[in-house]
């Protein structure tokens, strides 16, 4: 499934936005369905100007409340629609990430169908520039592949210089792609807002504060950049040109 509304505040209007003269959330929905990772692909959406526009692509879109303070919300919501009962897994991708890649998202899907966590993500091997960046999420994950904790800050914290390599060789940038059983998406939702979650903006921490288990899969390419702003959907067209021109 993947999550749309219209009331972005910095890019007002950002799923109908063009990216290869096509509106952004159509082609995020033609690139994940054409990957063939899911029996079916869904955005779930509060706009009837969305749905219209996935119509006309071929898409499917699911109307939802308006009311949902989250992309998670919005998802468990279609899932409890009788049509989507029957599936036993749902994976969430973001719809302003057009070039997130199909390791990712097959990734954190199968930390789920393997019957390994009730909860999957990704996560890219990153450069410790990004560290710097609040606008970045870092993960740190235990040995058996569980998330431990996801932070704007930069994790791990280099404490002694010595330890340098070893600290640049544990970098990991979080990918906003999720995964999980039927069960623990209406848990994650049930659930209220954790302080953690409050002070770090982000609710992924609010199930794995609350016990619920979270594997991460690592992926060998560099983590795709989102679309949040002007300059973002500039460059995300040049990149497109570059890389899709012709197949989309």
């Amino acid at each position: 499934m993947i999550p749309a509304r219209l009331g972005a505040t910095r890019l007002p209007g950002k799923p109908l936005r063009l990216l290869g003269g096509v509106p952004l959330i159509a082609q995020v929905w033609r690139r994940v369905a054409d990957s063939g990772i899911a029996d079916r692909c869904i955005v779930a959406t509060d706009s009837d100007e969305i749905r219209a526009v996935l119509n006309a692509a071929g898409g499917e879109a699911v109307l939802t409340s308006p009311d949902h303070p989250s992309g998670t919300d919005r998802v468990a919501e279609v899932a409890t629609m009788p049509s989507f009962r029957a599936y036993d897994v749902i994976v969430n991708v973001q719809g302003d990430e057009p070039f997130v890649s199909d390791s990712a998202i097959r990734g954190a899907a199968l930390m789920v169908t393997s019957g390994r966590f009730p909860l999957g993500t990704a996560a890219a091997i990153a450069s410790p520039h990004i560290l710097d960046s609040e606008h970045v999420v870092k993960v740190v994950t235990a040995d058996d592949g569980r998330a431990l904790y996801f932070s704007r800050a930069p994790i791990p914290f280099l404490r002694d210089i010595s330890d340098t390599a070893e600290r640049d060789g544990s970098v990991r940038q979080h990918i906003g792609v999720y995964a999980y059983t039927r069960e623990s998406l209406a848990q994650w939702v049930s659930l209220p807002p954790h302080p953690l979650e409050r002070i770090e903006r982000l609710e992924q921490l609010r199930p794995i504060a609350a016990g619920l288990p979270m594997g991460v899969t690592v992926i060998p390419e560099p983590a795709s950049q989102g679309i949040d702003t002007t300059e973002d959907l500039e460059r995300a067209n040049a990149q497109w040109t570059h890389h899709f021109a012709g197949r989309y």
